[in-house]
């Protein structure tokens, strides 16, 4: 096994780091708690949602550290989750405005500016388009193709896998990781960028409900599970990060992975804690009493 195989520091940082994930998902259980106690039934479960986003990458790193045949897998778990957890904040900041019906009163007459980031941020020329019900719609439908279309393409990439025609490092034209992986970024890009959207034109309101700190939080998520992840296999499989007998180039390189989302995720589930928790004074501006009187009070 691979832990026989470990000397001495390589035994203490899998310790480390295994324990730094048990905190994780204990900080995790806590903050559900006090969520389910204090925030409204609303939204109790997006919340809960997002909150697990950290510690759910964090667990499948660590079972993929232990385990390195299920990387595979403790990969697609993580995305599938996360696919979900950008539907979801898409969702929150629509909660956060006191819902739908709310959203739409406020910014009446209003526009979306879809010159942002990560698509559209150099093409100011494009039109800004009228805050409607339809409009809503269609930046739901932008996270929620996600959310539904990244499940099927990660189990047709594990029958494939099954069947011996994918290889997940291989990324000639004629193999189908490299498509599949390109299709899975152009429908990452465009979840992105639908939340991107919204939280540009909601970000002033929802500045007193620490959307800023929260957004930022989840960026650092789809940056570091994602872009990092890429970049670090990418050095591995042309052989820049160079092997280390018993561990191949791609094995090392996943290692490497691995264990930085394991020290990473844990920080941004302490620090999320922090922005998930916190109560909110009696006195707040009047764009945060949108929703209730009930509700204002409560920690988000």
């Amino acid at each position: 096994s691979l832990s026989a195989g470990l000397d001495l520091p390589g035994r203490f940082l899998f310790a480390t780091l295994t324990l730094m994930t048990l905190i994780a998902i204990l900080v995790f259980i806590e903050e559900a708690v006090y969520i389910y106690r204090k925030i409204p039934s609303s939204k109790r479960s997006i919340i809960i949602w997002i909150s697990a986003a950290a510690p759910v990458i964090s667990t499948t790193s660590c079972i993929g550290m232990w385990i390195p045949r299920s990387t595979m897998f403790t990969d697609f778990t993580a995305g599938i989750f996360f696919a979900i957890v950008i539907h979801k904040f898409l969702l929150m900041m629509i909660k956060e405005c006191g819902g739908q019906k709310m959203l739409l009163r406020h910014f009446e007459n209003s526009h979306f500016t879809i010159s942002t980031g990560p698509c559209c941020c150099c093409c100011l020329c494009l039109p800004r388009v009228p805050i409607t019900r339809q409009t809503l719609f269609w930046l739901k439908m932008g996270t929620f193709q996600f959310a539904v279309l990244r499940p099927v393409l990660i189990f047709l990439s594990v029958v494939l896998w099954s069947n011996g025609n994918y290889v997940l490092y291989n990324l000639s034209p004629k193999g189908p990781a490299l498509w599949i992986s390109c299709f899975i970024g152009v429908l990452t890009l465009t979840a992105l960028w639908a939340v991107g959207i919204m939280f540009r034109k909601v970000r002033i309101l929802l500045s007193c409900k620490n959307i800023i700190p929260k957004f930022a939080l989840y960026q650092f998520i789809v940056i570091l599970n994602h872009l990092q992840t890429a970049i670090i296999n990418m050095l591995a499989t042309q052989r820049i990060i160079p092997c280390a007998p018993p561990l191949s180039s791609t094995a090392r390189g996943s290692y490497i992975a691995q264990q930085l989302l394991i020290m990473e995720m844990f920080l941004i589930t302490v620090i999320s804690r922090v922005f998930y928790r916190r109560k909110y004074h009696d006195l707040e501006p009047p764009e945060c009493t949108a929703e209730g009187p009930g509700e204002k009070k409560e920690a988000h």
